[in-house]
């Protein structure tokens, strides 16, 4: 449904004309007096990319030599990583794609460019101040940027986890790639990563990711909403006056700052209430929330509808096989498994990335990854449960009250029928 256009819209659109009117000669003025050009930004594919770090102490392969996980070699598409006992190794050959930040289970890659939190932020912050978030890469683009398009090395870059916590709130994301922009890469694994993490989360989400082939059919306009809020924002900032009272319809537009910000809230929440739950296991150690999980359960705590979608594998045990050796529990990178009770194995759902691990390790082949849906990865939110229950009690008692009340009024009618005979 279109929205109305009020007298706000009028202004703010009369504001953007005289905005271009404020110095209309500027640069032939500074021309004219000598003055030194201002510095435009210039377009450097550099900008976006960045070598990677290693931390060896979550790596599959470093932690059990015999592990079938090359995740991140296999996404490398110059070989310009090695693992050899027990450490990492980036070569000078690396292209700074950033794929095998997204491959790795366990993220034991790191690259500020290309966090999961970032990436999300990123994308996020465009998607809620316009009509259309784009994401696209360097050789895609070939331009700066607009404040819509979220410029990376690789959209590759982008792991599963990410694009379902995005899909799952954004529905106006798309990707821009142009035709055969792909196949003429040197980041030859780049297109079958980015297939199978957009595949896979629109699958979760139950909901598409748009593309864009053609550079014409880009388009950057702002949510109105937006507009509006910032436009309020100015006028707070220069005459001091609180518009939104004045307008209570714009008390209610929540800006793009603050809803990074809830997010983010919503995230620290989250991590301390399974630490509280969970956060330690028998042997002390405390558990490991990678950002790409912690975004996966974030959204699902918020649409918790969409967890039947989700599959997730985690270690099922045998317990006829079990030695209760506890290799298991040594091995496991985030630190998920755990022997509790009498021994019994256990894992810890919303912890666990599925990487394996621990049935590799474990010597009398007890353990076996399983696929399950995502009902187990929804955590609780305490506050929402404490109102819920709140509200439960608040009806119990109106309806005591209210049941009371009639027996009282029944007595009182039963009275006055007495005293009429």
């Amino acid at each position: 449904m279109a929205q109305q256009h009020d007298l706000f819209d009028d202004i703010i659109d009369i504001s953007k004309g005289l905005g271009a009117l404020k110095n209309p000669f500027g640069d032939l003025t500074d021309t004219l007096m000598g003055a030194p050009a201002p510095e435009k930004p210039q377009w450097n594919p550099a900008d976006y990319k960045e070598r990677p770090r290693a931390n060896t102490i979550p790596c599959l392969l470093c932690k059990y030599e015999k592990s079938s996980c090359s995740a991140c070699m296999d996404a490398c598409p110059v070989d310009a990583i090695t693992i050899e006992e027990g450490g990492i190794e980036i070569s000078d050959a690396c292209r700074k794609c950033g794929l095998c930040v997204s491959a790795c289970p366990t993220e034991c890659f790191f690259s500020p460019k290309i966090q999961p939190k970032k990436l999300y932020d990123a994308i996020a912050a465009a998607a809620a101040a316009h009509e259309t978030a784009y994401v696209t890469c360097t050789r895609a683009l070939r331009r700066i940027p607009r404040d819509n398009e979220v410029v990376l090395a690789c959209v590759g870059d982008v792991p599963t986890e990410v694009w379902f916590s995005l899909l799952a709130d954004y529905p106006n994301l798309s990707v821009y790639l142009p035709l055969d922009i792909c196949a003429n890469c040197r980041n030859t694994t780049g297109e079958e990563q980015l297939g199978e993490f957009i595949a896979t989360a629109e699958e979760w989400a139950g909901a598409g990711l748009g593309l864009e082939v053609e550079a014409k059919d880009l388009t950057c306009v702002r949510r109105r909403e937006y507009e509006r809020k910032e436009f309020m924002d100015n006028i707070m900032r220069t005459t001091g006056l609180v518009v939104s009272k004045l307008n209570p319809a714009t008390a209610a537009l929540a800006s793009v700052t603050q809803k990074l910000r809830d997010h983010s809230n919503r995230l620290s929440e989250l991590e301390r209430t399974l630490t509280a739950a969970a956060g330690v296991n028998t042997e002390k150690r405390r558990r490991v929330l990678i950002q790409g999980r912690q975004l996966m359960l974030s959204a699902l705590q918020q649409h918790p509808e969409l967890a039947q979608n989700v599959r997730v594998r985690v270690p099922e045990c045998d317990f006829s096989r079990c030695a209760m050796c506890g290799e298991c529990v040594r091995q496991c990178p985030v630190h998920a498994c755990d022997l509790v009770g009498a021994g019994r194995f256990k894992v810890e759902e919303q912890y666990c990335v599925g990487c394996g691990l621990c049935t590799e390790v474990c010597p009398n082949r007890a353990l076996a990854m399983v696929e399950r849906d995502g009902a187990a990865l929804v955590v609780p939110d305490p506050e929402e449960e404490k109102k819920a229950a709140d509200a439960a009690k608040a009806k119990a008692e109106a309806a005591a009250a209210k049941a009371e009340a009639k027996r009282k009024l029944d007595q009182m009618l039963d009275r006055v029928e007495k005293l009429a005979e």
